[in-house]
């Protein structure tokens, strides 16, 4: 299927958040990430069951820590 990652077009097999960020970063699960689907925040103990349809936009913000 066919969604938006950070403005990109990106074909994923995979059906939630968790095999989406498996395929994009070898783990389903990466720490310092937060993960919105269609300007939704998607909780992180919902990423493994959280569906991804064609035509979804997501957006993958990763923390850092600056000063």
């Amino acid at each position: 299927m066919l969604i938006t990652v950070n403005g990109q077009p990106t074909e994923l097999a995979g059906a939630t958040v968790a095999d989406l960020l498996t395929a994009r970063m070898d783990d389903p699960r990466p720490n310092g990430i937060a993960v919105a689907v269609n300007d939704e925040v998607v909780p992180r103990d919902d990423w493994p069951r959280w569906p991804l349809k064609a035509g979804d936009t997501v957006e993958i913000v990763t923390a850092v820590q600056g000063g």
